[in-house]
Formats: structure tokens, sequence, C-alpha cells
């Protein structure tokens, strides 16, 4: 998810920027899904990883809306 993150912020064009923050929104949903087997499997209790998962995913949603902003608003 990271390197997604990472590589998406060095793109030019907004969709290809936005296109590398969906793939790193694909895969931090991937992760909570891991982490929620591991949960019904009675293998953890990861409240404090959901917690900054969910966090993580606020953060991904606004930083895709301020580019959508500014693809209609340019300076």
């Amino acid at each position: 998810m990271p390197a997604n993150i990472a590589e998406g912020f060095r793109r030019r064009g907004h969709s290809d920027k936005v296109r590398f923050l969906n793939i790193a929104q694909a895969s931090l949903e991937e992760c909570r899904y891991y982490f929620i087997l591991a949960r019904d499997l009675n293998y953890c209790q990861p409240h404090g990883p959901l917690t900054q998962l969910d966090e993580v995913s606020r953060l991904l949603d606004a930083y895709i809306a301020g580019i959508h902003r500014s693809r209609r608003n340019p300076p």
C-alpha cells in the first residue's frame, strides 16, 4: 500500500495519481479483510490496526477528493 501511494505521488497526471491511490485503497481493504479473518478465527483482537486502517482510508479518500477538486479548479 505505501508503495502505491509513493508511486502515485510521483505521477504528473491527475488520473494516474488517482489510479495508484485507488490501488492503495484496494490493498488497504485486503488488509482489513485479513485482520477481520484473524479476529474471526480467534488468532488476535486487532482493534488498533483496524482503527488505523480506518484513519488511512479516510486520508486516502480526502487525498483523492482533493485531486478531483484541483482538477476542476486549476490554479
